[in-house]
């Protein structure tokens, strides 16, 4: 990763922060990558070594040699100067956060009586999953909406992913990345606030709620982290007996990729910041298996999206280091259904499930470990990366999410 020199743009000069001292911790950070990298970028995908076609017709041995084709043939096109000048244009800061440089957008709304909501991603993606809902989130008016359903929104980059630094350290895991959510939180001006997540965004997310359950205005999830317990599986209903199902092929198919970078990230790290058509298969391969590919659905992520968050993880040199997440996070994470269910979440919890996710949950799951359970909702349409496949729909979730909460946080979080 180049560290950037250019001088701040005029919308991230420090206007935006919440308080009315900006905090000491927290600086712009805008972003240049230097020619020399976006050249060195062009050689190697002109210059990509491919191996034969696959023997199969289907994608039972992973990304098939068409789609990656078409995925680098896509990247070579791909104007990273454009992508740089719109995230460029968003209010984009760095903090110091227990020792970790944490980099974030932070938004503002118009509105006065704007609810705060950090917003997490996971992987293989990026903060840019929630690029086209700021707008919609911060100025509802302007998209044609109610001004009581603003927010000003947060949407920091997981340690080791984008402009986030790289930890040089054992110990960033989704409790510790809460802890650092909340102080950021704190170093922006607002004492309470709301949290979405999907993916290990959910993770985090339940983590604050978990942490600091009275500054936690509601919850927001699309990966709701709960499990079925072993006499689940002996009376399912019909609907869940297919979540089982669903669950049991994915880790026993579809999850080789998560075991291998629980267990041995460096090595294949190496691979990852070496060879942009390796790291462009190896999140590529999960941008069209965990979508909603059906045409009618909108055809899943596409390729313009896939590309940009590719190139961010080239661009940034985070292969590795967003690979060593799952490597500490799988050392943290609870073992089994009941472990889940010692460690209950209190705070207004509102799910939206999408009918492409790779890990469905019952409610009934769910309602063990997320105790205030406000809403469930299941779409039509959409998969595990809703705010680049269906961005009108999870704004409406995350409106609709947190309705209930403005009632106890108006006036507290400006």
């Amino acid at each position: 990763m180049s560290e950037n020199t250019a001088t701040p743009p005029a919308n991230v000069q420090g206007k935006q922060i919440g308080q009315a001292e900006p905090d000491e911790r927290i600086e712009p950070y805008p972003i240049r990558i230097p020619d020399r990298e976006l050249a060195l970028l062009r050689s190697r995908l002109d210059e990509v070594r491919l191996p034969e076609p696959e023997t199969v017709p289907d994608a039972t041995q992973g990304l098939e040699l068409d789609r990656l084709r078409t995925l680098l043939d896509t990247w070579r096109r791909h104007d990273w100067r454009a992508t740089e000048a719109r995230w460029n244009a968003i209010p984009h800061y760095r903090a110091r956060l227990d020792g970790l440089g944490i980099a974030f957008w932070h938004v503002r709304s118009p509105e006065p009586t704007a609810l705060p909501l950090v917003l997490t991603h996971g992987w293989p993606g990026s903060v840019l999953e929630f690029e086209s809902v700021l707008g919609p989130l911060t100025d509802p008016v302007g998209y044609g909406g109610s001004a009581a359903d603003a927010f000003h929104v947060v949407v920091p980059a997981l340690p080791g992913f984008g402009f986030s630094e790289r930890p040089r350290e054992r110990g960033w895991q989704p409790a510790r990345t809460a802890r650092a959510w909340a102080e950021l939180m704190t170093a922006l001006g607002y004492e309470r606030f709301g949290a979405h997540g999907g993916d290990w965004g959910a993770y985090v997310s339940t983590e604050l709620a978990r942490q600091v359950p009275e500054r936690v205005a509601g919850l927001h999830l699309t990966m709701p982290l709960a499990s079925p317990l072993p006499e689940d599986r002996d009376t399912p209903t019909p609907a869940e007996q297919r979540m089982l199902e669903r669950r049991d092929t994915h880790l026993a198919d579809g999850y080789g990729f998560g075991m291998i970078m629980a267990t041995r990230p460096q090595t294949l790290g190496y691979s990852l910041l070496d060879s942009p058509a390796g790291l462009a298969a190896w999140l590529g391969e999960k941008f069209a298996a965990y979508a909603d590919t059906r045409p009618e659905a909108g055809g899943g992520v596409s390729l313009t999206r896939q590309v940009e968050n590719i190139a961010l993880y080239w661009l940034t040199g985070t292969g590795a280091s967003s690979a060593r997440w799952y490597w500490e996070t799988m050392r943290w994470v609870p073992r089994s259904a009941e472990e889940e269910n010692a460690q209950p979440v209190t705070t207004p919890t509102a799910c939206s499930l999408f009918p492409a996710e790779p890990w469905p949950t019952a409610r009934r799951w769910a309602e063990r470990r997320y105790r205030d359970l406000r809403s469930w909702h299941e779409m039509d349409r959409g998969g595990h990366f809703p705010g680049l496949e269906q961005p009108d729909l999870l704004v409406s979730e995350i409106r609709a999410a947190f309705q209930h909460a403005r009632q106890r946080t108006d006036g507290l979080a400006r």
